[in-house]
């Protein structure tokens, strides 16, 4: 969708390699002599439309005979952190690319310390993606070491658990005779809670114990098989579940997600079949504002919630 170029047509020598540094014509020479690019100071390095050219993806929904019927907008992080409030804060790179506290050399060889460096670590939620280049690196002809993936799956679990979202307990008691519990969850990503690819999805689990310990109230709970229980499309791939402004009862689970619908208005989780999404109910970042935002990053189907918040959950 970015659109972007590739020079195929310049030769050795005359071909740029971006970078944040300015690098003097010693280490230039060098560089060009041992990959044929020149190093070229460049600001859009360390801007959020760089990210974009590549996570920006429009799908196109195919029809029986393979032609163009619609268009879905499946990726959009960029569209939706410019209609936030970190658009005056922060960028992709201040999150997915964290800056080294301390001046490093940017180069192995004649390496100059720099402030400022971006460690290509590119902090996200896909771990699943590293373990699997992990176990199959032979098959794969992986060149990675594996503590280094290790590592790298590590820090991609790190940043959703304790980097993406706050949830807290605004209130637990009694009110009417009913035990009732007000939740709210503030996402802290620039960016739609979960991020892109509709599979993905971001869910409360709610508990009740009693004095002994006992479940007496459940809704949410991760099944060993990776289901949500009473997840209403881990049970039938052609329903999904609603969004909750209550939790009453432990068959409802409040789930954040977009889901796809075909031009049959089946669910769907193929992209060259999604038509346009029947639940888009999740969390924008902060600043957010609903009534302004364009079609590509609107949340959808009636199922609206207030910005940050979350239903309450009652065991009654």
């Amino acid at each position: 969708m970015g659109e972007f170029k590739v020079d195929r047509a310049a030769g050795d020598g005359d071909r740029a390699i971006y970078g944040p540094f300015e690098v003097d014509e010693p280490r230039m020479a060098l560089m060009r002599s041992a990959t044929g690019y020149t190093q070229t100071e460049a600001s859009h390095i360390q801007q959020a439309e760089l990210c974009a050219t590549c996570h920006t993806l429009i799908t196109h929904a195919l029809g029986p005979a393979g032609e163009v019927i619609g268009e879905l907008p499946e990726q959009v992080p960029y569209q939706e952190w410019l209609h936030s409030g970190y658009r005056e804060e922060k960028c992709c790179q201040d999150c997915h690319m964290p800056v080294v506290a301390e001046p490093v050399p940017i180069t192995s060889v004649l390496g100059e310390a720099r402030d400022g460096l971006s460690r290509h670590s590119f902090r996200g939620s896909n771990f699943f993606m590293i373990q699997m280049l992990n176990r199959y690196r032979d098959e794969l002809g992986v060149e990675a070491l594996p503590q280094e993936l290790e590592l790298g799956a590590l820090r991609a679990r790190l940043h959703p658990e304790n980097d993406s979202a706050r949830l807290s307990l605004d209130f637990a008691g009694l009110r009417n005779g009913r035990l009732e519990a007000d939740i709210a969850i503030e996402s802290l990503a620039g960016h739609k809670l979960p991020t892109a690819y509709p599979s993905r999805r971001v869910w409360v689990q709610f508990t009740v114990r009693d004095s002994g310990d006992n479940v007496i109230f459940e809704s949410g709970a991760l099944m060993p098989d990776g289901r949500i229980e009473e997840n209403d499309n881990d049970a039938d791939p052609l329903r999904y579940e609603l969004h909750y402004e209550e939790i009453t009862s432990p068959d409802q689970a409040q789930i954040y997600e977009s889901v796809m619908v075909d031009r049959n208005d089946a669910v769907t989780t193929g992209l060259l079949n999604g038509l346009r999404f029947i639940k888009e109910n999740r969390i924008p970042p902060e600043g957010f504002d609903k009534a302004t935002a364009s079609a590509d990053i609107a949340v959808r189907s009636g199922l609206m919630c207030p910005s940050g918040t979350s239903p309450s959950a009652t065991a009654g």
